[in-house]
């Protein structure tokens, strides 16, 4: 098992600009100066659309600059290839709001994996439509907000939601599983920071019962998808998918079981590719250094 990394010691850039020569160069030429270590180094060139993309795992022997110095350092590095950049200390902790409804094994896996150190992320919130769970954030000591949605108070909840992002200095919603459609204006203010987990191949056997819809279609495989939401909740940049096979041996409870698990993995996936800062959106597509 690799070391834990220490504090202040290991870096991740992550950057995208327009495709040009001495990209790389300048990168490991400004980390070098500084006496970093390249631990890992991944790049694209969408050839498509002319856009180079980056990810960087750097880390010092020694005493490190300290993150903001790096930051102010590598702008003008930025600014000379006109990047879009993020640097961060590998050890910070991702803050996450989760949101549920009424399946809860999506919240019940992440839960599981924060407190066993496979996600580095830090749940300050629960947010849920219903009381299903309080029992589950409390056992987990996590502070669990009740926001009932109806169509006359639509708008408060998603604005009492706004506020609780606020409040505890949120960078990603998780919707795991959670069953409101979110209003356009919502939608556009999570955009590329709220991962959902949608049960399917998008955008086949949207609406109730799922699982019975493909059932009733005799499929064999049963998938699901995990995305950005944006302005159309179930249509943005898809991050992570997978299938399970069934057959006519399963009946609809048995397509659910399966479901469940396919979408439990390919949540956890993409929360901690995004907090690992694996994730560069590519317009409608992302762009994922595994």
């Amino acid at each position: 098992m690799s070391p834990r990394p220490v504090p202040g010691r290991e870096f991740i850039l992550t950057l995208s600009c327009k495709d040009g020569p001495g990209l790389v160069a300048a990168v490991s030429g400004f980390l070098a100066a500084r006496g970093a270590n390249l631990l890992a180094s991944q790049q694209f060139d969408d050839q498509l659309t002319g856009r180079f993309f980056m990810r960087v795992h750097a880390a010092f022997r020694d005493a490190a600059p300290d993150l903001e110095e790096l930051r102010a350092g590598f702008g003008d590095v930025g600014a000379a290839h006109a990047m879009d950049f993020e640097l961060m200390d590998v050890t910070t902790p991702t803050r996450t709001l989760i949101m549920v409804s009424r399946f809860g094994h999506c919240l019940n896996d992440l839960l599981y994996r924060h407190r066993m150190g496979t996600l580095n992320i830090e749940i300050p919130v629960i947010v849920s439509n219903h009381r299903d769970f309080e029992a589950l954030a409390a056992s987990y000591g996590i502070r669990y907000e009740y926001i009932p949605v109806t169509p006359d108070t639509k708008a408060d909840a998603e604005a009492r939601l706004l506020a609780l992002m606020e409040e505890h200095r949120i960078d990603l919603v998780v919707l795991a599983r959670y069953m409101q459609v979110l209003g356009e204006e919502t939608s556009h203010a999570l955009s590329g920071r709220a991962i959902n987990i949608h049960h399917s191949f998008l955008p086949s056997f949207k609406g109730a019962k799922p699982y019975h819809q493909a059932h009733d279609r005799g499929v064999k495989l049963i998938g699901a998808t995990a995305h950005y939401i944006n302005d159309d909740l179930d249509e943005g940049p898809i991050i992570e998918q997978d299938v399970a096979r069934v057959d006519h041996n399963d009946d609809p409870d048995a397509l659910v079981a399966a479901g469940r698990d396919v979408e439990t993995q390919v949540l956890a996936r993409a929360v901690k590719w995004h907090c690992e800062r694996r994730v560069l959106p590519n317009g409608n597509r992302t762009v994922v250094f595994r």
